[in-house]
């Protein structure tokens, strides 16, 4: 070839290929719809499909397309056809068979799609256009829609159930839902919010320190997930992190009144009370709250901790006023001439509810008013939670005993937790397990005991027995008082199960138990025996104040009712 043909060939210009694919006939339909040229869009979209036929969003936009024309039927065809044979999971095809439906007139069937959507689709993209079709097939059809549950909204509405659980007091609960919330939602921040305030009543600083800290990372100024770190590192006593929080609270304006009320209340708790009386007395002044007695109880807390003893005087006073039958605003009515004096300090807590001493003075005249104020009021409940965990050796025994007559559930569950926490007591684990017993929790326990994890075996069950009777409860308590400090938690339950036991095998030819001292030594002396604990009756009658021939009587009689001695025998054949 010539050198000037080269030339010639190096000045043409250079043919780039265009590319048909289904991203292609897109681009072309979207800039036709863009033009309203619906036919042309048409045309391109069908192009797409056939390039790409398993994409079910190239089927839809042809559907829509159609929808738009007003050629419903087809449009339904198509969409239909997603369902049935390429993308079952497409959920909002059944919004967009409502829409047609509803134009074509058909309401029956445009709204069991619509409910078909509403109750499948996880993502909720047609929410706000579902509200409105509903409300125009309510119209239509002359009556309400059934639906039985709105799928993208399952977790706001769980969200609202667990927080009613946490208002009234029913933390495990409300912990389990707010659990499985986050599970399917990890962004849900007001679950993971009320999550850790829940954990919180609970006694569980360390898992709330850690949930709202998970909040702050995802949100840094989110004044509830603040407020309640605030409070977890005061009662952590966690004194550095503290007071770095409360230099930013205290640096904060609220304007909403829950906010403020949030602010005001937990400036309180951590002793903030200047600016917790500021905030109240904003509260208050907006006329909004000023009806609420708990708010002005509140106030009369910040205003007697600042020495304001008039003005706490006038913030109790209405309370008073506004809630006449709580014992509240008069009992620190009273109190605020000691406080006057000197002789008593001011009260640091923020509840509208008496201190927990007043309230377990005033229960040992009516313990019946335990169970109700326990069920009643969660402020109460949660005070007894964080008692069990936090309170005195005297208070978590009467604490214990306490939750013993409400026996539900979420007491059940806090008294299993109480009996694995490495940190408390055995004797009060003690009491734990003999409550647990007798609100009937039959099953296997386990009891972390001396630093060491046992099981209790489930309690024997006796269908044979009838309801629980005194005489047989005294005998029990008689044996625990005796065997207390002497026989730690699984000796005690061996001792339970075995009175059980007996009676079972007896019953209904149950001995009259005059001396019911002597039938709680002979239980003691076989528990001792099972577990070659050494005890001899000189013991036993001078603990018991019952005689040796009255301890070997009753033991014998048990022995004959359930066999102990051979057994005994069997694994222990030097046995006299």
């Amino acid at each position: 070839m010539s050198q000037r043909k080269r030339a010639a060939n190096n000045r043409r210009p250079k043919v780039i290929p265009m590319r048909l694919d289904a991203t292609f006939f897109f681009e072309r339909a979207v800039q036709s719809l863009d033009r309203y040229h619906y036919d042309k869009a048409l045309k391109y979209f069908r192009r797409a499909v056939e390039y790409e036929p398993e994409n079910p969003v190239n089927h839809c936009n042809m559907a829509g397309i159609l929808s738009e024309m007003g050629r419903y039927e087809e449009s339904n065809v198509i969409l239909r056809s997603v369902l049935d044979q390429i993308d079952p999971g497409m959920t909002e095809c059944y919004y967009y068979l409502a829409n047609n439906y509803a134009n074509m007139e058909l309401f029956e069937a445009a709204e069991e799609a619509l409910v078909r959507y509403l109750e499948n689709d996880l993502e909720g993209q047609f929410l706000d256009e579902s509200d409105e079709l509903l409300d125009l097939l309510n119209y239509e059809l002359n009556r309400p829609t059934k639906l039985v549950t709105i799928k993208a909204k399952e977790n706001i509405y769980a969200h609202d159930k667990a927080r009613e659980l946490l208002e009234a007091g029913h933390f495990a609960e409300a912990v389990k839902m707010l659990e499985e919330i986050i599970g399917r939602e990890p962004d849900f921040l007001a679950a993971r919010n009320n999550l850790g305030l829940a954990y919180y009543y609970m006694g569980l600083f360390e898992k709330s320190i850690v949930t709202i800290t998970e909040v702050l990372e995802a949100e840094p100024g989110n004044l509830h997930a603040l407020c309640n770190l605030a409070i977890f590192y005061q009662h952590s006593n966690q004194d550095g992190p503290l007071q770095a929080l409360i230099e930013k609270l205290n640096k904060t304006v609220p304007f909403h009144p829950e906010h403020v009320f949030k602010m005001a209340t937990t400036l309180g708790i951590v002793g903030e009370h200047r600016e917790a009386y500021g905030h109240f007395r904003r509260l208050l002044r907006t006329g909004e709250l000023s009806g609420e007695p708990s708010l002005h109880h509140f106030a009369a807390v910040a205003a007697v901790n600042l020495q304001r003893y008039d003005d706490a005087e006038k913030h109790w006073k209405q309370a008073e006023k506004l809630d006449a039958e709580s014992p509240v605003p008069s009992f620190y009515l009273r109190r605020l001439e000691q406080v006057r004096a000197g002789e008593e300090s001011p009260p640091t807590h923020y509840h509208y509810h008496l201190p927990f001493e007043e309230q377990f003075r005033q229960w040992e005249h009516s313990p019946g008013q335990v169970t109700e104020a326990l069920k009643r009021d969660p402020l109460i409940r949660s005070s007894f939670f964080w008692a069990l965990r936090h309170g005195d050796r005297r208070t978590k025994v009467q604490v214990i005993q306490a939750l013993g007559l409400v026996a539900d559930e979420e007491v059940i569950e806090a008294l299993k937790a109480f009996l694995i926490d490495a940190d408390e007591d055995d004797e009060l684990k003690r009491v734990a397990v003999l409550v647990l017993r007798s609100i009937g929790v039959q099953d296997s326990l386990i009891v972390m005991f001396s630093g060491r994890t046992i099981t209790l075996e489930a309690r024997r069950k006796s269908a044979k027995l009838p309801v629980w009777d005194s005489a047989w409860q005294a005998v029990l308590e008689q044996a625990l008082e005796g065997m207390s400090g002497r026989y730690d938690v699984v000796q005690q339950h061996d001792m339970m199960t075995l009175w059980v036991d007996y009676l079972s095998r007896v019953y209904p030819e149950v001995p009259k138990l005059h001396k019911s001292t002597g039938w709680a030594a002979a239980l003691e002396y076989w528990t001792a025996k099972m577990h070659r604990r050494t005890v001899t009756y000189a013991d036993l009658v001078s603990r018991y104040g019952v005689s040796q021939a009255s301890i070997s009587r009753y033991a014998n009689r048990i022995d004959e009712a359930c066999g102990i001695r051979e057994k005994l025998d069997l694994t222990t054949p030097s046995f006299h």
